[in-house]
């Protein structure tokens, strides 16, 4: 560590400087144990006891409990976990420690295991005795969350067992946040912030409920709190570099995220992982193939968003392989599993597993977690989507449109709600809104915005859209709709257009039927002033090129008609 860049020898025959005096402004340089602490400067700690300058100084013991401290705030608990075997191995010194502190080691050991993920010998903290066994009954509560889902029956004993101290009341609230119950957790921080107004971290819990909630504002608001006293730290910035991902755009949240990594150039490795799981999200699954695979057996939403990043890209069936073998337990994995199972039953028209994703759909949007929330109101979209309940579609969707104002997908899904039930100009407003071109060549696109222009009074701009594209293979599902929607809405001049190139693929005798109809049409218009004599031409024209005898008549009537004008 480089405290200062003077040479003190030159300082000193230059200004005849009392050597004494530099020694001791030398000395005051070097913060203090207890300053370090008071920072949360764990590297500092750890380095003042690397050069034998530890609390202790004639007590290697206690050194090396402030080091496996020091690993463990770092989020280091393999190496605090090390230090606590190393002070169990000195035992046999002169520095001897008891069966009773032996076994509040083993206890230490066990939460470095529990953030590891590592197996721990229930049977020894359930029969743990000692002065930390408050601290053994809160692992065990957290052990039992892991393995069995808490019931109503598990939740009243649980509270039961816990006390009204600061350390029981936190574990409370970590099993409702575990339980997916923000409120009641963000209920709990408040009331231990009226009375220990000091506890100003609890800030960072309520704004992490609030994210979780959806009120990514009010996250930002409280979050804001904390930020004024400790602006450096990493959880809390990565939390607001979330929030701006979530209320401005993927740009905004990585800035947050560049800015931290640069004012942590020593001690942010802990947070190595997440951040770079978050800039791949920020970055919109820019390096995902890269980064998410090594990051899923130690951050859980890794193997997620690798999900959802394969979901965007067309890549159902590797999205289906990586969670086939997940039991949905919380709102994001019964979600995952329900777009899957959607895009398997349309693209195989399976009942069987369109069924499977109503299911799970409705599920995360009826529950009383989230049913309020933005996730929970899509979910019930989808559900009622899936069913064919428009109306109920369009509720839902209405209700968190501000949120999705420029989403291509919420777009997508939103305008063919609205024409559904037949709101043909919000639908068509909503579909022009995508600027996704991979989107904007599907063929229901194509095929929804044609059917809003033909119902909006654009018949041009729906022939336009074949013209566009009749070189694709589907050319010929877009001219029946356009033929068959513009003479029923009384386009008829674009209907001969289209019934025209359909007889020119298909002599079938029902194109030139609607061929025929939607040329008398053109005349009957032109008749009621409603179409300009041009229009009557062009009809001339396309009546020429079919076959059938009864073309020659109508084309006679048509041009004594015109004569007559």
């Amino acid at each position: 560590m480089i405290l200062s860049r003077y040479n003190l020898k030159q300082s000193s025959s230059k200004n005849n400087v009392d050597h004494n005096n530099v020694n001791k402004n030398k000395t005051n340089l070097i913060p203090s144990f207890e300053e370090f602490v008071n920072k949360r400067d764990y590297v500092g700690i750890l380095t003042l006891i690397e050069c034998n300058a530890g609390p202790y100084k004639n007590n290697m013991i206690k050194n090396e409990f402030w080091r496996a401290f020091a690993h463990f705030r770092l989020g280091e608990y393999k190496k605090a976990m090390e230090t606590y075997d190393k002070i169990k191995r000195s035992s046999s010194s002169k520095e001897l420690i008891d069966s009773q502190q032996i076994a509040n080691i083993e206890l230490l050991s066990c939460c470095c295991k529990f953030y590891m993920g590592e197996f721990i010998d229930q049977k020894f903290i359930e029969t743990y005795d000692g002065p930390n066994k408050l601290l053994a009954e809160r692992l065990k509560i957290y052990l039992d969350l892991k393995n069995d889902e808490p019931t109503i029956e598990s939740m009243d004993r649980i509270q039961k067992i816990l006390s009204k101290t600061v350390e029981d009341q936190l574990c409370l609230a970590s099993v409702h946040f575990y339980r997916n119950q923000y409120q009641e957790a963000i209920d709990i921080y408040k009331k231990i912030l009226l009375e220990e107004k000091n506890y100003i971290a609890l800030n960072v819990y309520i704004a992490l409920c609030y994210y979780l909630l959806d009120y990514y504002d009010v996250s930002q608001e409280v979050l804001t709190l904390y930020l004024q006293k400790h602006p450096k730290s990493i959880i809390a910035s990565n939390l607001k570099a979330c929030n701006n991902y979530r209320l401005y755009n993927g740009t905004t949240a990585e800035i947050e995220l560049r800015n931290l990594i640069e004012s942590f150039p020593t001690n942010f490795s802990y947070a190595k992982d997440f951040i770079r799981h978050n800039l791949v999200v920020f970055l919109n699954g820019e390096g995902a193939y890269q980064v998410l695979p090594s990051l899923m057996t130690t951050i859980p939403e890794a193997k997620l968003n690798l999900t959802i990043f394969y979901l965007k890209n067309d890549k159902n069936d590797e999205a289906d392989n990586l969670i086939k073998n997940v039991e949905p337990k919380i709102p994001i994995e019964y979600i995952l599993k329900a777009i899957i199972n959607s895009n398997i039953g349309q693209s195989q028209n399976s009942h069987e597993h369109l069924k499977i994703a109503q299911n799970y759909f409705q599920l995360v949007g009826s529950s009383p977690a989230e049913c309020d929330t933005i996730q929970g109101r899509q979910c019930m979209a989808s559900y009622f989507f899936l069913i064919r309940q428009f109306e109920e579609v369009v509720l839902y969707l209405s209700s968190i449109k501000s949120y999705f104002y420029n989403d291509d997908a919420f777009n997508f899904n939103y305008g063919q709600a609205k024409m559904m039930i037949h709101c043909f100009k919000e639908a068509e407003e909503a579909f022009l809104m995508i600027e996704n071109e991979n989107l904007k060549k599907d063929l229901v696109y194509i095929c929804c915005l044609t059917r809003c222009f033909i119902m909006n009074g654009k018949p041009t701009k729906a022939w336009d859209m074949y013209l566009k594209y009749q070189q694709s293979k589907e050319s010929t599902i877009l001219l029946h709709l356009i033929a068959n929607d513009c003479y029923k809405m009384g386009h008829f001049l674009v209907a001969l257009r289209a019934f025209d190139v359909l007889e020119k693929l298909d002599k079938s005798p029902e194109y030139w039927e609607g061929k025929r109809g939607a040329a008398a049409g053109v005349l009957q218009m032109i008749i009621n002033k409603h179409d300009p004599i041009e229009h009557l031409y062009e009809a001339i024209k396309l009546l020429r090129t079919s076959t059938n005898p009864q073309a020659n008549q109508m084309i006679t009537i048509m041009k004594n008609y015109s004569h007559e004008m």
